[in-house]
């Protein structure tokens, strides 16, 4: 490792605190954020959810410090990000937006290394870094490395664009509406490449999304908001579906809760019944509980 080169990085996840936070515009009456308290646990899946204008995205990036909260603080692990340089911690925390958002003038590979190369590590070190992640992202890295991103279809501009989150390998990645510009089918490989990656990093991840079938599907919790994000019920997908805290709640689900629930369940988890098993030549058992005795045509 070269003098100028930085450490690498830990993978550690890292939980998430904003205490009482809140985010006034100049000429607005009421706050885009209200006083929101809400704790994300280190490496896990966080949704936000909630109607447009809720407060959702400004909450997202009150947390890297794109947006500047008015008040209140925010703790990523043990550091209160309200005092750290917003360019050091953004380089800290990967941050992926709608259709990838890459430089159009840059190679994928020179899109996934921008941070590392801020960072001061070796060329080595990016090219190995650049050609893991196109792996990990489900891309051959000797097909795509040089490529632009206009040759890119919208669900691999995305792919790139999670690599490039994941460059300096952050404890923390937060998306917003990160597959809302693809369509359904890519966005539901998209989804299970996130959930794959997600096995393998366990990286705290925050994710603003509009369709609530994503957040039950992706998330570990659902935060649902109202109006000045103001946390209206903050639980599993599995009990917010089975017990919606209130009427705001059940018409944001919308129909089908219970089809929903059906999408949760794994196969292993079900209990399986012993099943009725006759030979022929040999009584039904079920003939002394009162069940008539099926025929059987024996040679």
């Amino acid at each position: 490792m070269s003098h100028n080169e930085a450490a690498p990085t830990t993978t550690t996840s890292r939980g998430i605190v904003l205490d009482k936070v809140t985010k006034r515009y100049p000429g607005q009456k009421v706050p885009a954020v209200d006083g929101i308290t809400l704790e994300i646990p280190a490496g896990k899946i966080v949704m936000l959810v909630g109607p447009s204008g809720c407060g959702k995205t400004t909450t997202l990036k009150m947390i890297n410090r794109l947006i500047e909260p008015s008040e209140g603080t925010i703790q990523l692990g043990d550091d209160d990000v309200t005092t750290i340089d917003g360019d050091d911690l953004r380089k800290r925390i990967g941050y992926v937006v709608q259709a990838g958002g890459l430089f159009p003038h840059m190679t994928v590979a020179q899109n996934i290394a921008i941070v590392p190369k801020m960072l001061g590590w070796s060329k080595s070190r990016i090219t190995a870094r650049v050609d893991e992640l196109l792996e990990l992202v489900s891309l051959d890295p000797a097909t795509y490395r040089d490529r632009y991103p206009k040759e890119l279809s919208g669900g691999q501009q995305q792919r790139v664009g999670v690599a490039r989150a994941l460059a300096a390998d952050p404890p923390v990645l937060l998306m917003d509406e990160p597959f809302g510009a693809v369509d359904p089918i890519t966005r539901q490989r998209l989804q299970d490449e996130l959930i794959n990656i997600q096995h393998e990093l366990h990286k705290t991840i925050v994710i603003v999304t509009h369709d609530f079938d994503e957040a039950v599907k992706l998330g570990d919790w659902i935060v649902v908001f109202t109006e000045g994000a103001h946390i209206v019920q903050y639980d599993t997908p599995e009990r917010i579906l089975a017990e919606p805290a209130n009427e705001f709640v059940e018409n944001f689900i919308g129909a089908g809760a219970g089809l929903k629930q059906l999408t949760l369940t794994r196969v292993r988890d079900v209990d399986l019944q012993e099943a009725v098993v006759a030979k022929p030549g040999k009584q039904d058992q079920r003939c002394s509980r009162g069940w008539t005795k099926p025929a059987t045509n024996t040679p």
